[in-house]
């Protein structure tokens, strides 16, 4: 479904103002204690800094989703799965055969990138994951917070705000802020354990399969301690174990030693994991109306995933070692901490938030079930591969106050200040994962995942400051307006500035009018200005789909220079948005259309070096000859000079039915979303070869970021509560997602789809609660991958694109104890 909405249109919206709207809410303040996760509440603390703003009264949207709505689902363990399921606007695709990005999946807001959204807990800025993700799936070229590092136990809400907030909170919140409260309580508890496991029958391009894997099961707890008298300290944990899944297709028969046309030698799927974490939520009142806060934890994970399989007769194979072939294994243990404190009070009229806050995420390869072709028989088969660290250290001041100045309502001032401190790391691997051995012919490096060699190892910092203004008020009753200004400064790229105005007009109790017009900007991560690395990928060429070694190179790379590369300046975007709030009795409808353009995104290149239909043969060679002295048959790198057009209509309608027969919960949520292309980077013109505007971004890339995400996703729930029972279904529309490759014979699309969730849960007596439910009961499927892109291994069974997955039918199980 195709979206047009220009700014006209935006300004004529306002008779359209009676649709829906999204059932989750953002704030970025302190609330009061969560003692039951199951209530929501409705006073909200992102989007807005005065005090007491419900989710409908914001003039931001905001959605709200409980602690308990995460859990009610086979997804409750994994946070990011959780809110795409319940929130239209968010999308969480699960990549497969993509190095890092297998065991830190990107999410997605509004389509954009998954780094063009700010993610904080307790109001407090997140740090994002040392990976940056690199190879062919949703969210190439960008860094991210991993949201699946904090379970759904220890939240008891998760607040989203669908608006350009780059003024209110600072860089990369050009789609919007996801704000993860965490859990207060001083008193109470609960234990949860789930089980679940896939059982599904599907289609490949080489035949049917059926499967029942990826067995799942978590062990999850909280519970609220008195501290000191009169404060809370919760603490929450959890043990989750996975098992992989796997929908690789069967391998062509001249891949198979001494096999058969049904003999699947990939694995294309989940990864299996096992992850433990802790986390913990103080406050404690000190004397004159202060009070000391601290929250924090820690997830130790470890999780191995499948490259792409070697098949017997592959040039990189050692028949004396694998004479059937191999599968090579890259696995990761990835540590996250958090540790953030503060103290909030009243002085010089003000009231007073001082907080530190420092996070840390590392990740650390090992590849298993493998070889280094080039040392031949001698070859060791698992190798230490390297790693990645980034961290970030934030000090900020927030002050607030009302003050009169005539209007119908006391000004609400909010000032504050921010330093951050960000650096960011690479480890090399031991020498055997990286080199080339004496037997010359063999590929160099650990197949499957080359380690880092010295050359890649970095340890770069830098530093910014940050200052806002950001007031609200009441011009009459019925009209609200909100004003925002942040500068800041960083150590390696210069400052930037962004603003925010926006407004409401309620005409009546029962409906209101709300709009925005912000600037934000992304500052370029030292990740994408600073990582490089040599790895073997599964290319489409014109010649077919082979193995090959390619690049990434630095921006400041000699040949990334001859090749285009330039510092990394931030991405600009201007955010528009319009919508309205309608409230009947039980019934709640909005509907917010937004246009969000962005100017110079950072992209990561084409792999240079690589014939494409677009190059021609003589632009392809001289690429090829720059490239000669690295030893590889590709190279890409990060640069600037994308823009984008992004427009889109979320719409949500919530009804609440209650009587003698129980509670019905109706929800019915959309989000439609467009996104244009409407600027790509030229021909350097140092280059001597033909002009075209798809030599950096070629049409595989453009048409990711236009049809990569789904242009239409639909919602609709109903949660039935009577007595100690209670039902939940839930409907998911999806449309298609266009899989583009720069040969244009080889697109194909994942296809609409419909999928089905239950769940029945029962509440015995003495506080246990026990639930059975499915997830896509119907067993739905993206179409599979054609087997001119699979190669003879038959290792990617279905696209990576999918916005559902690709895993089938899951059935699952959970039993609480509450005390």
């Amino acid at each position: 479904m195709h979206i047009r909405i220009t700014r006209s249109l935006l300004l004529g919206f306002a008779s359209a103002a009676t649709l829906l709207a999204c059932p989750l809410a953002a704030s970025a303040q302190s609330a009061p204690p969560q003692d039951d996760a199951s209530e929501v509440d409705e006073i909200v603390v992102t989007g807005t800094r005065a005090v007491g703003r419900s989710r409908l009264d914001t003039i931001a949207p905001v959605d709200v989703v409980s602690g308990e709505s995460l859990t009610r689902q086979g997804a409750g363990t994994e946070l990011a799965a959780a809110l795409s399921a319940l929130a239209p606007s968010i999308s969480f695709p699960r990549p497969a055969i993509t190095d890092g990005s297998d065991h830190v999946r990107p999410a997605t807001l509004r389509g954009l990138a998954p780094d063009q959204t700010l993610v904080l807990i307790n109001g407090q800025r997140g740090h994002i994951g040392a990976l940056v993700n690199v190879n062919g799936n949703i969210g190439r070229g960008s860094t991210a917070f991993d949201l699946n590092t904090i379970p759904t136990v220890t939240l008891g809400s998760v607040e989203v705000l669908r608006d350009g907030a780059s003024a209110q909170y600072g860089a990369d919140a050009i789609a919007g802020v996801i704000n993860l409260r965490l859990r207060e309580a001083n008193s109470g508890g609960a234990v949860t354990a789930n089980y679940g496991i896939y059982d599904t029958d599907f289609r490949t391009a080489r035949g049917n399969r059926n499967e029942t894997d990826g067995e799942q099961s978590s062990l999850s707890g909280w519970i609220g301690l008195p501290l000191l008298g009169d404060g809370f300290l919760t603490l929450s944990g959890e043990i989750q174990k996975r098992e992989p899944t796997n929908r690789s297709d069967y391998a062509a028969p001249g891949s198979v030693a001494n096999g058969s046309s049904t003999t699947v030698i990939g694995r294309f799927g989940d990864p299996e994991t096992e992850a433990q974490t802790g986390y913990f939520n103080a406050g404690k009142p000190l004397s004159g109306g202060w009070d000391a806060y601290a929250f924090g934890g820690y997830q130790h994970r470890d999780s191995n995933a499948a490259a792409t399989a070697r098949a017997f007769n592959n040039g990189n194979n050692v028949t004396a070692i694998y004479p059937t072939g191999f599968l090579p294994i890259i696995a990761t243990s990835i540590d996250d901490y958090n540790i953030y404190g503060g103290v909030r009070g009243p002085a010089l009229g003000f009231d007073w938030d001082i907080n530190v806050g420092y996070g840390r995420n590392e990740l650390d390869y090992r590849v298993e079930n493998s070889l280094n072709a080039s040392y031949g028989a001698a070859s060791q088969t698992s190798f230490d591969a390297g790693g990645l660290g980034y961290d970030q250290l934030t000090v900020g001041a927030d002050a607030v106050r009302q003050l009169d100045v005539g209007l119908y309502e006391p000004l609400n001032l909010a000032v504050g200040v921010e330093f951050r401190r960000e650096s960011f790391d690479v480890n090399a691997g031991e020498p055997t994962s990286y080199n080339r051995g004496p037997v010359l012919t063999g590929g160099l490096g650990s197949q499957g995942f080359p380690g880092f060699a010295p050359a890649n190892e970095v340890d770069e910092d830098r530093n910014n400051y940050g200052v806002y203004v950001d007031l609200e008020g009441k011009l009459t009753e019925a009209l609200s307006f909100g004003v925002a200004g942040r500068y800041e400064d960083y150590s390696d790229f210069g400052d930037q500035f962004t603003g925010k105005v926006s407004g409401r007009y309620d005409f009546s109790p029962e409906f209101a009018l709300r709009g925005a017009v912000s600037t934000g900007f992304k500052a370029p991560a030292l990740q994408q200005q600073f990582f490089s690395y040599i790895a073997t990928n599964l290319v489409a060429t014109q010649a077919g789909v082979v193995l090959q070694q390619n690049a990434s190179l630095r921006v400041d790379d000699p040949v990334a220079l001859l090749l285009g590369a330039k510092p990394l300046e931030p991405e600009t975007s201007v955010n528009y948005s319009l919508g309205g709030v309608l409230r009947w009795g039980g019934l709640e409808l909005t509907v917010d259309a937004y246009r969000i353009d962005v100017s110079d995104r950072i992209i990561y290149s084409e792999t240079l070096g690589v014939a494409r239909p677009s190059q021609p043969a003589a632009s392809t060679a001289a690429i090829a000859a720059l490239l000669a002295p690295l030893n590889v048959q590709g190279a890409r790198f990060f640069l600037n000079g994308v823009d984008t057009e992004t427009q889109g209509i979320d719409v949500v309608a919530r009804y609440r039915i209650s009587g003698e027969r129980g509670r019905l919960d109706l929800t019915l949520a959309g989000n439609f979303n467009q996104t244009d292309v409407t600027k790509t980077p030229p021909v350097p013109a140092n280059l001597a070869i033909a002009p075209a505007d798809d030599f950096l971004f070629d049409r595989s890339s453009r048409l990711s970021f236009e049809q990569g995400t789904p242009e239409q996703k639909i919602v609709a729930s109903a949660d039935w509560t009577y007595n100690r029972l209670g039902l939940t279904g839930k409907i998911t529309s999806y449309d298609s997602v266009f899989v583009a490759n720069n040969n244009a014979t080889l697109d194909y699309e994942t296809g609409a789809a419909v999928l089905m969730d239950l769940e029945a849960r029962y509440e015995f007596p003495l506080g246990i609660t026990g639930a059975i439910g499915a997830n896509n009961l119907l067993d739905e499927y993206p179409e599979f991958t054609p087997t001119a892109l699979n190669g003879g291994t038959g290792s990617v069974g279905f696209p990576s694109y999918s916005p559902y997955g690709f895993n089938g039918r899951f059935f699952y199980s959970r039993l609480s104890y509450a005390f």
